[in-house]
């Protein structure tokens, strides 16, 4: 279950987003803002996993109302202008909504949201996920844990190198180390983490991945130590 609010400065609005996620199994509501700096109060006293947020609001924004959350929940973009889209996409938003929208829209959005919801989950139960999505673009993509191979660190991106291809994500190194199951992958610098299955050779300050070297940071050298030992 989501436990989700929604933020729009449009009491019709939010009549609308009321009306279609009670129709949702596992969407629950919790309220409904237009006042968003009452919703900030809100999310310090309560768990909140998803927000329906509109964009264009008279007293702040919703990309600055984002970017004021230290920790933000996921998030829904709901608009009735589209100019703000690739900017809603860097603040990995699950989805971007154009006003007015359909139920069946709606439920896809939701359904995005759920499936990270899930992925999140997962990452600390014992039966860990054989596959991951990774936003990447527009685009949720599920890639297979077997065929990373490592990630590495491009500027505000993470790169994940696959067997066959690679993908760029907008995600922190933090966001993909909580992503990835402990157990199969490694942090072996500030700027990587490597599949531990397919490191083939072990040097003092670097790592082999089919002839790829990846370097080790100081304070990693003790975690590939252990590898050694096994």
């Amino acid at each position: 279950m989501l436990k989700a609010i929604a933020i729009d400065d449009e009491p019709i609005a939010l009549e609308v987003i009321k009306t279609l996620s009670v129709k949702i199994s596992f969407i629950e509501l919790l309220d409904c803002f237009t006042d968003a700096f009452k919703a900030i109060d809100f999310l310090q006293n309560e768990k909140v996993d998803l927000i329906f947020l509109d964009i264009k609001m008279p007293d702040i924004s919703g990309i600055d109302f984002i970017k004021s959350i230290a920790n933000p929940p996921m998030v829904i973009f709901t608009t009735a202008y589209s100019e703000h889209a690739v900017q809603s996409f860097e603040l990995d938003a699950i989805d971007y909504l154009l006003k007015p929208f359909s139920q069946s829209r709606f439920l896809k959005a939701c359904n995005k949201a759920y499936e990270q919801h899930k992925l999140k989950n997962n990452t600390s139960n014992q039966s860990l996920p054989g596959s991951v999505f990774i936003k990447s673009g527009y685009e949720q993509i599920r890639i297979q844990l077997d065929e990373i191979l490592y990630v590495e660190s491009n500027g505000n991106y993470m790169q994940f190198v696959l067997i066959n291809k690679k993908i760029l994500s907008r995600l922190t190194m933090n966001e993909v180390e909580e992503l990835l199951p402990a157990n199969l992958f490694i942090r072996i610098h500030r700027s990587f983490i490597a599949a531990k299955s397919r490191i083939n050779k072990i040097e003092k300050s670097t790592v082999w991945i089919n002839q790829i070297p990846l370097p080790v940071g100081a304070v990693y050298i003790h975690e590939i130590e252990k590898l050694i030992m096994r």
